[in-house]
């Protein structure tokens, strides 16, 4: 005993763990009796159970915090000599922007505790790159974090792991990016919806699907083709590696409208459509999505029309006549007037003449000479109706000469 080494308040020690209970440690430290580590003096941070921090064999420095051979009473901390340790490590690694690792040991309001020799702080915003409602399965997790912000008067450390995912995922991107190729065909997953489009993972990195490169047919709302968490085929349109963009291109990986018109429709047959811009030289009629054949203003009535507005309104659906198809110019031409009967013609009356005199041998003088045989007030020779109608023109013209 007498080789036992003295002991006072605040020695370093170095020991052994012989036994873990609950809420206390011993430690073989080669003094005359084991010295006892409390649950509190294990970690800067809160522990449920003691088998948290330390486990038996394991060698462990320790400060004595209290000593009293007389009860043989040894009071030890691992707390206090990690949390010097601690200091020095942390501003190195602040300094050196070093990648650390540390069990969430507490979630609280605003964050994440951690041990990292000392007290470590994690805010709910640096956490991940994306937005967290609950942090209830966090305790437990390991996390690599960086360390942001250190004051040891304060006992403060801040510290965030979304740097580093931040950092991770821009070095993927750019790889990503690089690998890229305008046509490429990828499979992806819709992240999000926007007014003007969709957001689709391609493996790491997000790619703008506009509205309309979402469906051959027009879309309103990106809702009405995709939701978010589907999965989709797209297809590289445009690489931006300057600015971080990828343009993409769902109804790219799609068969065309156009690519099954000869299949679904013959020059001759009739179709109903849907009337779809008026123009000065005739109407534009859908008879499927994404195809529009041509009326022109010659086709539209049998009777003459000034505009196609005389005959047509847009959304008014018709029935129409395929005259063409082309489809290597995405061409179909179409008639209406010739999907209704023609109206008959109107039949065209003569007009008599009336008779030209005593000269007049035709038939016409002969009709009108049975139209007034019989008259007495009308005499029927020549000479007679000569002049009557010399009288009465003449007294006409008598009047106009004065």
């Amino acid at each position: 005993m007498s080789n036992v080494a003295k002991l006072k308040k605040g020695d370093s020690v170095k020991g052994k763990i012989v036994k873990v209970d609950e809420d206390q440690v011993f430690v073989d430290i080669g003094y005359k009796y084991d010295g006892v580590i409390p649950v509190r003096e294990l970690s800067s941070v809160q522990l449920d159970n003691a088998a948290q921090a330390v486990e038996v064999g394991q060698e462990v420095e320790l400060k004595v915090v209290t000593i009293d051979d007389g009860k043989e009473k040894l009071v030890l901390s691992k707390r206090i000599v990690d949390s010097e340790k601690a200091w020095d490590s942390l501003q190195a690694q602040l300094e050196s922007s070093e990648i650390l690792e540390a069990v969430v040991a507490e979630v609280v309001k605003g964050g994440l505790v951690v041990d990292v020799g000392v007290r470590g702080f994690v805010p709910a915003s640096m956490v991940e790159r994306h937005f967290v409602e609950d942090f209830s399965d966090y305790k437990g997790r390991t996390l690599r974090l960086r360390v942001k912000e250190i004051d040891r008067e304060k006992n403060k450390v801040i510290l965030s792991q979304k740097d580093v995912l931040d950092e991770e995922f821009e070095a993927g991107k750019k790889k990503i990016i690089e690998g890229l190729q305008v046509g490429q065909v990828l499979d992806g997953t819709v992240q999000r919806l926007t007014q003007f489009g969709a957001f689709v993972d391609i493996g790491g990195i997000d790619g703008l699907v506009h509205i309309s490169e979402m469906a051959w047919h027009h879309v309103e709302q990106p809702s009405e083709v995709v939701k978010e968490g589907d999965q989709v085929k797209v297809q590289v349109l445009k690489v931006d590696p300057a600015n971080d963009k990828i343009s993409l291109s769902i109804k790219a990986t799609l068969e065309g409208p156009w690519d099954k018109v000869d299949r679904e429709f013959a020059a001759g047959s009739i179709v109903t459509g849907t009337v779809k811009r008026l123009a000065a030289f005739g109407a534009f009629v859908e008879i499927a999505p994404g195809v529009e054949g041509l009326v022109h203003i010659s086709q539209i009535a049998h009777r003459h029309i000034a505009t196609p507005h005389e005959a047509l309104q847009e959304g008014q659906e018709v029935q129409a006549k395929i005259l063409e198809i082309n489809t290597a110019e995405k061409r179909v031409s179409l008639s209406i007037k010739e999907t209704e009967e023609a109206p008959e013609a109107p039949v065209k009356q003569e007009r008599e003449r009336p008779a030209r005199g005593s000269g007049g041998g035709g038939g016409s003088s002969a009709n009108h000479q049975k139209e007034i045989a019989g008259n007495e007030n009308v005499s029927l020779t020549n000479q007679g109706l000569s002049f009557t109608l010399a009288e009465r023109f003449g007294d006409k013209l008598s009047k106009f000469k004065k």
